[in-house]
């Protein structure tokens, strides 16, 4: 299968929403890729809308009952900072990064999920120091490229502050350039969170926010220059997508809380987790409720119940309670007991402590950023809640296109890198793609 293009870039500009298009068009150089690529309007995501399992979707063109990363964090009850999957072998199956490398070709990631110990060239994994004898930069260090990555951190480290915004997205673009001046690669995957952050603790259209877009706009910018710096401009194409919305939220559902008042989990002096029978597992907007035997029928039908008189409670904030077969038909975790949908204005989260519903205010949100007032992880099928996607370059088709899938992603970038991802629940797009100057035998 040829190839479409030399060099694919993927830039992942996380919580980018279809709503931000009226802001996207009258910004140069997002205007640049609109005027000479293609355009997706909305993008419907996935089930649960979070960024791990949504970036390993866009890498595998499968949901994540397929791909395995059903949530952000591991399955840990009562870590106050539970581990997230960071590493390559949370995917099951094969990727868009391994196809590529298996064919020859030169790649590179940098703060791109879920690809810690992954076999990348250049490999700079989003991770960060989860215990408190462990320090940043060497966990950085061993999950990805050490000597790449040490070269980097010596460079533009100092324009870190650990993991705030939009210092960490400063670096990440002064690596990006980098690695394109000094390494071309075939496929470069790189992933921004400021515009994520800024809505979480701030609001979805908040100045903050707005901010973040006009730095990212910046920085796509600056991407695009290094790319016709180093000669390659003409034979890449820039890819520009967002893994999901946001919506506005100010309560906290605390089903744990709940729980834990029907003695579903045991407590102990220091207020830790020490054993349970159910539990509430966040996905923000959505939640797994879990059962540590899933053989106790007893506590299903104490979780199902409390569930079902939740749901005919209006100031529950409940809009939604599905069955494991249920979630696993949407494509999201099927062992799971049950999956919970939080209306607009709600999400959850997993403390236990005070109160079933707990108000956020702007205050707690922007200083100890232990809750937020803005969120994703909701169903794809909210009302206003798409992402969006854009492409210019080689390979790429000029027009507008209404809507794709998320899923869809994958095997249109393998397509565009004459790779295939095999069997997958997306399918390649070809309306994007600019096949006029090959032969039917060669497309094929």
């Amino acid at each position: 299968m040829n190839r479409l293009t030399e060099h694919l870039i993927i830039i992942s500009f996380d919580c980018l929403s279809a709503l931000d298009f009226p802001i996207l068009q009258d910004l140069p150089h997002f205007q640049n890729i609109l005027s000479q690529g293609a355009l997706v309007k909305n993008v419907e995501t996935i089930y649960p809308s979070v960024t791990y399992p949504c970036h390993a979707t866009i890498v595998t063109g499968n949901y994540p009952i397929r791909h395995g990363v059903v949530n952000n964090t591991l399955l840990q009850p009562g870590r106050k900072s539970p581990d997230w999957h960071w590493f390559r072998d949370s995917i099951r199956g094969t990727t868009l990064y391994d196809e590529v490398k298996k064919a020859g070709m030169t790649t590179a990631a940098l703060l791109w999920p879920i690809t810690g110990k992954a076999n990348i060239d250049y490999n700079m994994p989003e991770i960060f120091a989860n215990r408190p004898w462990q320090n940043q930069i060497f966990v950085s260090l061993r999950s990805g490229t050490p000597r790449f990555q040490w070269k980097l951190h010596k460079r533009f480290g100092h324009m870190r502050n650990g993991l705030s915004q939009p210092e960490l997205d400063h670096f990440a673009l002064e690596a990006a350039v980098d690695t394109i001046l000094s390494k071309k690669p075939n496929l470069l995957m790189v992933h921004f969170t400021d515009l994520d952050s800024q809505r979480h603790y701030h609001g979805f259209g908040s100045d903050e926010a707005i901010a973040a877009i006009h730095r990212h706009d910046i920085r796509l910018g600056r991407i695009i220059h290094a790319l016709k710096d180093t000669g390659i401009y003409e034979n890449s194409t820039i890819v520009v997508l967002g893994d999901h919305s946001a919506l506005d939220e100010n309560k906290a559902i605390q089903l744990n809380y709940l729980f834990h008042k029907q003695n579903l989990f045991t407590v102990n002096t220091k207020g830790k987790i020490v054993s349970w029978k159910a539990y509430c597992h966040s996905c923000d907007g959505s939640a797994y409720i879990y059962l540590k035997n899933p053989d106790d029928t007893a506590t299903y039908k104490t979780i199902k119940n409390l569930l079902f008189s939740l749901l005919e409670n209006t100031d529950s904030g409940i809009e939604q309670v599905l069955t494991g077969d249920q979630a696993a038909k949407k494509g999201a975790d099927g062992t799971c007991a049950f999956m919970v949908e939080a209306k607009r204005g709600y999400y959850f989260s997993e403390d236990f402590q005070k109160a079933f519903i707990k108000t956020v205010t702007a205050e707690e949100a922007i200083l100890n950023k232990k809750y937020t007032l803005a969120t994703h992880g909701y169903s794809p099928k909210k009302e206003n809640y798409g992402t969006i996607f854009m492409a210019a370059g080689k390979g790429i088709k000029p027009g507008t296109l209404p809507s794709i899938r998320l899923t869809d992603e994958g095997p249109t970038f393998a397509r565009l890198l004459g790779v295939s991802l095999g069997d997958t629940d997306g399918t390649v797009i070809n309306e994007l793609l600019d096949l006029s100057s090959y032969s039917l035998e060669e497309i094929i």
